[in-house]
């Protein structure tokens, strides 16, 4: 089944205005199964901050001479954190990084220091050591992989992901991505595919006020629709708007308006209606006005972490979770915890044995 909403009616819903907004929203509250919004208790651990792509917007890539920079972290600190998790009841581990970091001269003397020859390799040791040694289920997210690079990850992750960001290659001119060839749309759809093909459960998403008009939020929501629609491999995607931080470039770049979160939320829960797909919303970076996109349709509010910052929106800590309780009950809802992949991917065409024997000892 694909989406009967056209990129015609996708606009209409991202330019409406006044009552059109609320007629909107009335029409996502039609197709919610339940009063149920998720999220994953996870540690975020970023492996290196060395990256080479260079986004406007960022804030996480540091320069291999910063001294504050994270190289390469051994295994014995990764292992460290997850221990700490662990006693915070942590069954995620989200182990992000700067993509292809080991095309940095300072990551490679690392890796060869730890006795490994590339990154993805070490990437595959770090998540084994995370199935044997603790109960945290590892997510995977450093950016664009190769087919063969995702085939050894889907071994030892229970799901990955990768933000689709913006499906169009304008972007590519602008501050935020004129710098960053793995931003590369066709690039980043191209993994996205390939997860779908090896059958990964998948999470990606968009990014709103980066420079992008309409029609390319339009397209970017449709051309995951049409990956999910021929994959069914996309779990859940995540809404996502641009916050100025000081000190990056785009600094003095204008957010996107609330109500063009609450459009774009609109638009992505109608896209999916007849799907199990989530929309997420991260509650960190809209924290006085998250509760709303409930009433949009989103059912989910992601990782959120008990012992570590968003290491990619350090300036905007996390709700405890006995505020998200609180805020999500206040809206009327419920508030349950998840896995870091849906159950409906807990079976043997998605995981393997390991995988599926780890996911049945933690629930």
């Amino acid at each position: 089944m694909t989406t009967n909403l056209t990129k015609k009616d996708i606009l209409n819903i991202l330019t409406a205005t006044d009552s059109e907004i609320i007629e909107f929203m009335l029409e996502t509250a039609k197709y919610r199964e339940n009063n149920l919004i998720t999220y994953s208790k996870n540690i975020f651990i970023p492996l290196t901050e060395i990256c080479r792509n260079d986004c406007g917007y960022c804030n996480f890539k540091k320069n291999p001479d910063d001294p504050q920079a994270i190289i390469l972290k051994s295994k014995e600190e990764i292992l460290e954190s997850l221990k700490e998790a662990e006693q915070y009841g942590c069954k995620e581990a989200l182990f992000t990084f700067g993509e292809d970091a080991d095309e940095e001269e300072a990551v490679q003397i690392k890796l060869k220091e730890f006795g490994y020859d590339s990154m993805v390799d070490y990437v595959v040791d770090v998540c084994q050591m995370t199935l044997d040694e603790t109960s945290l289920l590892p997510h995977t997210n450093g950016g664009n992989y190769s087919y063969d690079d995702l085939k050894k990850l889907k071994e030892v992750n229970a799901s990955m992901g990768l933000m689709l960001e913006n499906s169009s290659s304008r972007l590519m001119e602008l501050p935020a991505h004129n710098k960053s060839p793995g931003k590369n749309p066709k690039v980043r759809l191209e993994t996205i595919e390939n997860a779908g093909k090896l059958k990964i459960p998948y999470t990606t998403g968009i990014l709103i006020g980066i420079g992008e008009n309409k029609e390319e939020i339009a397209e970017s929501i449709m051309a995951i629709r049409e990956l999910y629609d021929k994959y069914r491999h996309i779990q859940e995607v995540i809404i996502q708007n641009f916050t100025p931080i000081p000190g990056i470039e785009m600094e003095d770049w204008p957010e996107p308006s609330f109500l063009d979160m609450i459009r774009t939320v609109i638009a992505g829960t109608l896209v999916f209606k007849d799907t199990d797909v989530s929309i997420q919303v991260p509650p960190n970076l809209n924290n006085d006005t998250a509760q709303i996109f409930l009433l949009c349709g989103a059912d989910d509010w992601g990782g959120v972490s008990p012992v570590s910052p968003d290491f990619v929106n350090i300036t905007s800590p996390w709700p405890g979770i006995d505020e998200l309780q609180k805020l999500t009950e206040d809206a009327g809802f419920e508030l349950i915890e998840r896995l870091c992949v849906y159950e409906k991917y807990v079976n043997s065409e998605w995981l393997n044995d390991t995988l599926l024997e780890k996911i049945s000892n933690i629930s």
